[in-house]
């Protein structure tokens, strides 16, 4: 074990947020000192690009992953979304934190007051936004849903660089305009905020994950989250894990300490369904692994067009023991039914935009 744990990490608010969480349950857990080291990363330095233009399968990790590779650092902490299917061979996640709140979240501008009954979704009297706490239930998410898509009209603006959230919500607002949106949170609600409604460059909403706004304090600005048979969030949404070099035996045991089973679990088999269809970054894949009990996960997952006319749907039950194999499954299930050539035209129409094909 060298003298302190140097954790590898984007500089983002966000990131930074994870690291030091990180940080603070390696300490807790064995008194292990550590230090946080900012790497910018390929997606840092596109940050005014779309998603679907810049692509590629490490794009927020190929800096991290390779200096962990060197040694120059001990440990690397990702928000697991970002992480392709297969990791380069000599890397494996050795742990992850609890999972955060995985649903994708729709924020509208202050400017933008709703009256809504609290009751309906169990808020307090003065409440004048629609925010679920973590383990809300299904009904609640479902009520808060459904009025803001009321709210938002027929076509609405919404804010999203994601090809997996276009390809599902054109289903429910198909006269809806997306336009992406790049930057660290308090950019995304700067730009949000700062929009004139209705002119050229403003939104009359942006999707965004529900858990970075959780975790940096900004709960109070989720005006209502997207139940999962709305929206499917993505593979590893809301959870930090932490990539190690394999066979470093002493870290290895470091970070076992701070490993959450179930969280771990779901996002094993959330990326096995992502490894069974060849997919990766701005793929219109969704998969959401939610325990049952301590033993046992349910998984559902989803490949929708990029016009969002069609959509296949997947789901079943397994062991949180065998949660790889669940999502391998799933993810064959996926395939018998189409989601291949779903893919296929998906990952066409990427390579055009990307300048790959003519």
């Amino acid at each position: 074990m060298p003298g302190e744990l140097r954790l590898g990490t984007r500089g983002s608010q966000l990131a930074l947020w994870q690291a030091n969480a990180v940080a603070a349950r390696l300490q807790e857990a064995g008194g292990f000192p550590c230090r946080v080291v900012a790497i910018k990363t390929s997606g840092d330095r596109l940050q005014e690009a779309p998603l679907s233009e810049v692509g590629g399968k490490r794009l927020f990790v190929k800096e991290i992953e390779d200096a962990l590779l060197l040694g120059e650092i001990d440990l690397a902490v990702h928000s697991s979304k970002d992480m392709p299917a297969v990791l380069p061979e000599g890397l494996a996640i050795g742990a992850v934190l609890p999972r955060e709140d995985p649903l994708d979240a729709i924020v509208l501008p202050t400017r933008v007051q709703l009256k809504l009954d609290p009751a309906s979704i169990g808020r307090k009297p003065d409440s004048t936004s629609v925010e679920l706490q973590p383990g809300s239930s299904s009904r609640a998410v479902e009520a808060g849903f459904s009025r803001i898509v009321a709210a938002l009209g027929e076509s609405p603006k919404i804010g999203t660089s994601s090809v997996r959230r276009i390809a599902q919500l054109t289903r429910l607002f198909p006269g809806a305009t997306f336009m992406p949106i790049r930057g660290n949170l308090d950019t995304r609600l700067r730009k949000l905020d700062d929009g004139a409604p209705g002119g050229r460059d403003g939104f009359d909403a942006i999707v965004l994950a529900a858990a970075g706004l959780r975790r940096l304090g900004a709960a109070a600005r989720i005006s209502a989250t997207l139940p999962p048979s709305a929206c499917v969030p993505a593979p590893g949404q809301g959870i930090v894990a932490i990539e190690m070099r394999e066979g470093d035996v002493n870290v290895g045991d470091a970070v076992r300490r701070v490993d959450d089973r179930l969280a771990h679990a779901a996002l094993d088999a959330e990326r096995a369904v992502v490894e069974a269809l060849g997919g990766g970054c701005q793929t219109p894949i969704g998969a959401l692994a939610s325990p049952l009990s301590n033993d046992e996960l349910e998984l559902i997952a989803i490949v929708v067009s990029l016009d969002g006319t069609r959509a296949i749907h997947g789901a079943a039950r397994g062991t949180a023991d065998q949660a790889a194999a669940l999502g391998a499954r799933v993810g064959a299930q996926l395939l018998a039914d189409g989601a291949g050539d779903i893919l296929a035209e998906a990952q066409s129409a990427q390579a055009v935009i990307q300048g790959i094909q003519p």
